[in-house]
C-alpha cells in the first residue's frame, strides 16, 4: 500500500479521507470487542457458564439498608449485619436493647 500524498490532496478529499479513517477506527474497535466477547464466551463455556451469568455474579451488591440509628448522632447507623459497631455494643452492655435503636 502506498501512502497518499495528503499535502497534494484538495480539501474535499482530505475531509472525505478523514471521515473514512474515523469510520475505520470505530469499526476496528467494534470488531475487536466482538472478538473479545466471543473468546470470553468460549472460555466461560469450558466451566459450564455463560458470560452473562459470570458478569451478573461479579456485579456489586447493593448496600444494606440501615435498621438501627444512634440516638444522639443520626449519621451513625447499622444494618444489623456484620460486627456490631462500638456504640451498639456499649449500649447493649449497659442494658439497652436493639429495639431502642430501631429506625
Amino acid at each position: 500500500m502506498t501512502d497518499p500524498d495528503v499535502n497534494a490532496m484538495p480539501l474535499a478529499e482530505l475531509k472525505l479521507l478523514r471521515k473514512d479513517v474515523e469510520k475505520a477506527i470505530d469499526g476496528y474497535a467494534t470488531r475487536r470487542m466482538a472478538e473479545a466477547r466471543a473468546k470470553a464466551e468460549e472460555a466461560v463455556k469450558e466451566f459450564g457458564f455463560s458470560l452473562a451469568e459470570l458478569v451478573e455474579a461479579a456485579a456489586p451488591r447493593p448496600a444494606s439498608v440501615a435498621k438501627y440509628r444512634h440516638p444522639e448522632n443520626p449519621t451513625l447507623t447499622w444494618s444489623g449485619r456484620g460486627r456490631k459497631p462500638g456504640w451498639i455494643a456499649d449500649a447493649l452492655a449497659a442494658g439497652k436493647s436493639l429495639g431502642d435503636f430501631a429506625i
